[in-house]
């Protein structure tokens, strides 16, 4: 037996109304037009909002301003270049109503990423958040014969977002309603290999998407508040909170990471979609900060932790964790406002240690699974189905199939395929590419190869195990599943990031970026004469940081996995220097590319 499947034999796609992202967006103005629905922060750092009603008006103003430029037709791209604001929101849903396509881009991109992506979505009229961007980009009007206009949404002249808005406003045009199979945009991925690729996606995928996710979460209400930290170019933050909240008349304060702390009282948020390595962050914060402080609250905060474990492990509550949740947890829960109910993660795993704080302080920590190319839901956990390890369970009309035959003899895994209303409908411009994602079933269901490794237990959970691109074999034959491993060795507070490398190797070797943050804390708690640079380069620290990864690992992997050699690196992984992806993924090839050469040495002579 190759292939184990979780779902009915036949899956028969269908769509539920709305069937399209301008009915999901102009259903809910007419249910809840008062509802507060954007938040952005003013120059003093208090949120503005926007009701549903007051964001929609904008939203036909401008549908009618694009309209009245007459260059664009059904299925024509309309880009942008900008963070999340409520101009993002309004740019897309003015584009839907026209039945364009929607392309996004990240502010913080290179400029030859906004020229390939504008190039091969064909845009015609792009909008850009400042005059600094419009500056870079205006050439390619000359250089890209599809683009015909660029607007500054934070401009003031002829071509600024307000002007095209006035135009729209004294000559208004409805709003068309796409087909459930139309291109609602492409979301194109981060290129961990290779070039981006367009991700062609439909209103059906969204919209899919967007209810099977609304459904499973009973908190998500009219009052339920996001905060938003993901970039909306992302296909997770994208579904998850931007379509998701407005199907239901939800709002969404949008902040940053460096405002964050500050904004969780400020915005009061309800839900967090995040990545685990944010919470990686803030577990890290709060055990430095009770570090800190030592003598009683140090012994009161570890005395909380371990009546919350024997809690979740009894499934019983003690008087002890009541009183000590209320002297200690309590405290925690309120650096996240008043109202925090529960928070999702993607992207990677969120480590157990960290998920079961969080879950025993009473702020779960829901791990989900999807790609940019499943619109990107496939599986979730949820209050009512929640096992600690796990990515949740299939979400309402998709399908996971567990194909072992791509897989080594004997593996209890094998590659997760996945069937359903949210698979894209291909890559733009890219037939061979699609051709060998795209996959279809004996009942002639359209689905797509996922390239993670995984395993679905006895209760219908989906547990990742690898990645199949990513994982590689060491001399010696066994398989090396590198970000799972990556993922634990940074929680040591000492490490900021890592890679491990091992490719028909004897062994593993680690690509080490230190925290210059917890070094600091290090400095201060230990009285060091050092400053931090000098601790950064001292081969004491690096010894001690290299046994605290070899004693973190043992017990939690097999001793061929524990890497035998270390390279202390100086610059850490960013998206600025090409290593990180818009998610925060490593992008190995980027990393192999600059490192190949000190990678090969530590194969040849002895390193820290």
């Amino acid at each position: 037996m190759t292939r184990e499947e979780y779902g009915t034999n036949k899956l028969i796609i269908r769509y539920d109304d709305p069937t399209n992202l301008v009915d999901l967006f102009e259903n809910t103005v007419k249910k809840y037009p008062k509802n507060l629905c954007i938040g952005e922060k003013d120059e003093n750092g208090d949120f503005q909002w926007v009701t549903y009603e007051e964001l929609a008006s904008r939203v036909d103003n401008l549908r009618g301003g694009l309209a009245n430029l007459e260059i664009l037709k059904k299925d024509d791209s309309i880009g942008i270049i900008a963070d999340n604001r409520a101009e993002w929101a309004i740019c897309a849903f003015a584009t839907y109503g026209l039945n364009c396509r929607w392309i996004p881009m990240y502010e913080k991109e290179l400029l030859q990423t906004w020229k390939y992506i504008i190039e091969d979505s064909s845009i015609k009229v792009l909008f850009v958040s400042k005059q600094d961007i419009y500056n870079q980009v205006r050439v390619f009007i000359d250089e890209i014969p599809t683009l015909e206009q660029i607007f500054v949404i934070d401009g003031t002249g002829d071509n600024s977002m307000a002007n095209l808005e006035k135009i729209g406003k004294k000559a208004p045009v409805e709003s068309k309603k796409p087909d459930v199979h139309d291109i609602a945009g492409l979301i194109y991925t981060s290129g961990t290999t290779g070039d981006p690729k367009g991700v062609l996606l439909s209103h059906g995928n969204f919209t899919s998407n967007a209810q099977a996710g609304y459904r499973i979460y009973p908190n998500l209400t009219v009052t339920a508040r996001a905060l938003s930290i993901l970039p909306w170019a992302h296909s997770y933050a994208q579904t998850a909170e931007l379509y998701n909240f407005f199907q239901f008349g939800g709002s969404i304060g949008i902040t940053s990471v460096d405002t964050m702390s500050a904004d969780l009282q400020k915005a009061n948020p309800t839900h967090l979609m995040c990545v685990p390595r944010l919470f990686n962050k803030i577990y890290d914060g709060i055990h430095k900060v009770m570090e800190e402080e030592g003598g009683i609250k140090k012994k009161l905060f570890d005395a909380a932790k371990m009546a919350a474990q024997k809690k979740r492990e009894t499934g019983k509550s003690s008087l002890k964790f009541k009183v000590l949740d209320k002297l200690v947890f309590s405290k925690v829960r309120a650096r996240f406002g008043t109202r925090m109910i529960e928070s999702l993660t993607a992207s990677a795993k969120t480590e157990r240690e960290i998920a079961n704080f969080f879950y025993d302080i009473g702020l779960p920590i829901y791990d989900c699974y999807g790609m940019t190319e499943t619109s990107p839901a496939i599986t979730m956990n949820t209050k009512s189905a929640h096992k600690l390890g796990s990515v949740g369970k299939p979400i309402e009309k998709v399908k996971i199939v567990i194909d072992k035959s791509v897989v080594e003899e004997g593996a209890k895994d094998g590659e997760i395929l996945v069937y359903g209303p949210n698979i894209m409908h291909g890559y733009h411009n890219k037939p061979e590419q699609t051709a060998a994602i795209m996959v279809e079933d004996e009942n002639g269901n359209k689905g797509v190869r996922t390239g993670d490794r995984g395993r679905i237990d006895e209760d219908g959970f989906l547990f990742i195990t690898g990645r199949i691109k990513n994982e590689y074999k060491l001399l010696n034959g066994k398989y090396v599943h590198p970000a799972s491993i990556e993922q634990y060795i940074k929680l040591l507070p000492w490490v900021a990031n890592v890679m491990l490398y091992g490719d028909g190797r004897a062994y593993n070797v680690c690509l080490i970026v230190l925290d210059r943050e917890y070094l600091a804390h290090y400095k201060k708690q230990e009285n060091l004469p050092e400053d931090v640079d000098t601790l950064m380069n001292s081969p004491k620290i690096r010894e001690m940081v290299k046994e605290e990864i070899k004693t973190h690992m043992k017990g939690k992997f097999g001793g061929y996995e524990i890497p035998k050699k270390f390279q202390f690196l100086a610059e850490d992984f960013t998206l600025e220097n090409g290593m990180l992806t818009q998610t925060m993924k490593l992008k190995r090839k980027n990393v192999l590319q600059k490192y190949q050469s000190m990678i090969n040495t530590m194969y040849d002579t002895d390193a820290y």
